[in-house]
């Protein structure tokens, strides 16, 4: 099986310069197929459609948790409000300020088990396919691979019936 068998083709990305209040919009109404249930995580294209990012939950997770609180005594702190005051002071910052920009692709040709290395590797949960001149045509999540790998099983187990 190749990559390109079990992709699902991108339809919604984001650009650098788009605002986190409308990217956080569409990462919960993107298409993912037919469906309009929400990612995870989207690529960020630039004017040319090349991939120079990709921003995900945890990416906006990260953003409103404070660095610094990791190094404090926190015993008498309080988390109340915080989350919202954080989701407040981030809405209006820009994708290209909080998106990964070393992201792994996979070419849409390469076997299906180059897509399985590079997640176990890089514990990433997404990976984009392109195409031979590197443009983003698709987008392989783990757990259709693992929906791919469950079928699989389960005809071998039971001599082809569903």
């Amino acid at each position: 099986m190749k990559a390109k068998d079990l992709m699902i083709p991108v339809q919604d990305y984001l650009k650098p310069d788009d605002k986190l209040k409308d990217a956080v919009n569409l990462l919960r109404t993107a298409r993912r197929g037919e469906e309009r249930i929400g990612v995870k995580g989207l690529p960020v294209l630039d004017e040319s459609g090349k991939l120079v990012g990709m921003l995900s939950m945890r990416d906006i997770l990260k953003a409103v948790h404070p660095a610094y609180m990791d190094l404090m005594n926190v015993g008498g702190f309080t988390w109340e409000g915080m989350l919202e005051e954080m989701a407040k002071k981030i809405a209006d910052k820009k994708v290209f300020t909080l998106m990964t920009r070393d992201v792994m692709t996979v070419k849409e040709d390469a076997p299906l088990m180059d897509a399985v290395d590079y997640m176990i590797r890089k514990n990433i949960k997404r990976l984009p396919v392109v195409d031979k001149t590197g443009k983003v045509v698709g987008m392989i999540y783990e757990r259709d691979i693992f929906f791919a790998i469950v079928k699989t099983m389960l005809k071998e187990n039971t001599g082809g019936v569903k």
